[in-house]
């Protein structure tokens, strides 16, 4: 719609006209209901000297009859008994099984013997992985060639993969495990690989992450997309 010419006589007499109408409604209904205005304006009423708590009490009051009929259903639904479609219900000494570190083999009891644990022992696993005793002792020794400050910088210069058990902040996931990948399990034996290049290239394109890359399914049905 194009946009009305402002600067046409005959448009500005029609606004004009239009503004003048306006502004008499407008006076005709404050003259019709200027005793309401004046009422509200002023706020003579009549003081029921109510007060905070008197509110918060009669709405307190109102919901009384709620609270008792939600306390009753709530009662007999705790006496009943729950449905189960299995005899026996998997608790966590179950989920354990086959997910612990040694089992996933991420592990080993030998170098770490905190993870000898029965199944039964339902405490948290390690972080961190075994510090070899070479670099702990690095710390007890005097500095300055040795100390807290030598013990971190060698620290550092070890891969976080070495160190810890899983990946702990999401700077470590760009380059976790990359001895599990296919250039590492199939290295080349001459040349050079340029990866990027050739899975630009390609006709599959860029070859997708292996499973143990990805998010797990959250629980519930799911929806095949074959």
């Amino acid at each position: 719609m194009p946009l009305v010419d402002i600067t046409n006589p005959d448009v500005i007499k029609f606004l004009i006209e239009n503004y003048d109408k306006t502004a008499l409604l407008r006076m005709k209904w404050n003259r019709i209901h200027s005793n309401k205005l004046k009422k509200a304006a002023t706020l003579n009423r009549e003081p029921k000297d109510y007060f905070e708590s008197d509110v918060l009490e009669n709405v307190m009051i109102g919901g009384m009859a709620t609270i008792t009929r939600d306390h009753e259903v709530a009662g007999y639904n705790r006496r009943r008994k729950p449905i189960r479609d299995v005899k026996e219900i998997p608790g966590i000494s179950f989920i354990k099984k086959g997910n612990s570190i040694v089992d996933v083999g991420l592990g080993d009891p030998a170098e770490d013997p905190r993870l000898k644990r029965s199944d039964t022992d339902l405490s948290a696993d390690p972080i961190m992985r075994p510090v070899p005793p070479e670099q702990k002792a690095i710390i007890y020794k005097d500095i300055p060639n040795f100390g807290r400050k030598v013990y971190l910088s060698k620290r550092s210069k070890i891969a976080p993969e070495a160190k810890y058990y899983f990946n702990e902040c999401s700077g470590w996931v760009y380059g976790w495990r990359l001895e599990d990948s296919f250039f590492r399990r199939n290295p080349h034996r001459c040349g050079r690989v340029w990866r990027l290049t050739r899975d630009v290239k390609s006709r599959t394109g860029p070859h997708p992450d292996p499973d143990h890359y990805k998010d797990s399914d959250p629980p519930g049905p799911t929806k095949c997309l074959n």
